[in-house]
């Protein structure tokens, strides 16, 4: 957050929040306890929990009703890798096996239920707004998961349809985060509409540099697997921007060989390490970096109307952050 009274003010809260989350994933059931623990003990970011008591804080972020906000969000979040890491066949997740590995994929599936059933019953003790909120972004990121799944249909601008995958896949949760901390924190409606679009662009952005770090990080890093995308198919934004050069008629003959190689047999490792070694080396990948910092912007210019402080120069900071990930 770049601001250390600020953060020492929230960290407290933060564990807190915590504390309600494993609470919150708790099963009676020996089998669906471990399923539902397996990822909060393997850690993470916890993003938007933070975002939620970072929002809260343009009002009154001492209200309890913010710390259930942060853990409905960080419930909703951890039911979605449990799907995605089964559609994506990702062997790992937070540098431990994905639940998938562990148990199988109908285990997976059905302890991503559990947690989303958990989330729902945190988020009716914030009311019916509240939960109208929940039900909506859960549309968009099943939405948002179908329409990666399926693909562009004849017509579509490949590059904005993968943006509104990635709006709708990540921005929705993000500015739901956002939207209910300053929501609940008793901010004006103006203030919240702002940080709503704030986290959007924020999400979008975020996806973008993840799609850098996908193939210029390492599992060491990041916790997952390098080219998990290009081995199940998902055309990031980099293989979308290859695409489109190559379509265009000024490729040169490496970046034919090199999108003929992402559309054929990736299932050999050492096939997989050629083609990402020579995309991550590739200029739409800085192209793709370059996207995403742009979206950070947008999300900087949805909140330039907020009061100057602390809050709003943390909130720069975290847009911020999430794209350097990838620098």
């Amino acid at each position: 957050m770049g601001n250390d009274a600020l953060e020492a003010e929230l960290l407290p809260r933060f564990e807190l929040v915590e504390e309600r989350l494993r609470d919150a994933v708790a099963q009676s059931d020996k089998l669906a306890d471990a399923t539902s623990r397996h990822l909060v003990d393997a850690g993470g970011k916890r993003l938007r929990p933070m975002l939620t008591l970072l929002c809260a804080q343009l009002g009154d972020g001492s209200r309890p009703e913010v710390l259930d906000a942060a853990v409905v969000v960080e419930l909703t979040h951890l039911a979605t890798l449990y799907h995605d890491d089964v559609m994506d066949s990702a062997p790992t997740r937070r540098g431990a096996p994905a639940a998938h590995e562990v148990w199988g994929n109908s285990v997976a599936i059905l302890t991503g239920d559990l947690l989303f059933a958990r989330a729902s019953s945190v988020v009716a003790g914030l009311g019916p707004q509240a939960v109208r909120i929940q039900a909506e972004t859960f549309e968009r990121l099943c939405l948002g998961q179908l329409h990666e799944t399926v693909g562009p249909s004849d017509g579509d601008d490949p590059i904005e349809f993968y943006l509104q995958v990635l709006a709708d896949k990540t921005g929705s949760l993000i500015a739901t985060s956002a939207r209910l901390g300053a929501m609940f924190g008793g901010c004006p409606q103006g203030i919240v509409r702002q940080v709503t679009e704030y986290g959007e662009a924020a999400g979008v952005a975020f996806q973008l540099a993840d799609d850098v770090i996908d193939v210029r990080s390492d599992a060491a890093t990041t916790g997952k697997t390098p080219g998990t995308d290009l081995r199940e198919g998902v055309a990031t934004m980099p293989v979308l921007l290859l695409r489109r050069l190559v379509a265009s008629g000024a490729a040169s003959d490496a970046d034919r060989v090199l999108l003929a190689d992402i559309d054929g047999d990736l299932t050999d490792d050492a096939a997989l390490a050629s083609v990402v070694a020579r995309l991550a080396a590739h200029p739409v990948v800085d192209e793709t970096a370059e996207l995403a910092q742009q979206w950070a912007r947008k999300a900087d210019a949805a909140i330039a109307a907020l009061p100057e402080g602390d809050v709003k120069s943390s909130l720069v900071a975290f847009a911020d952050a999430l794209v350097a990930r990838a620098a």
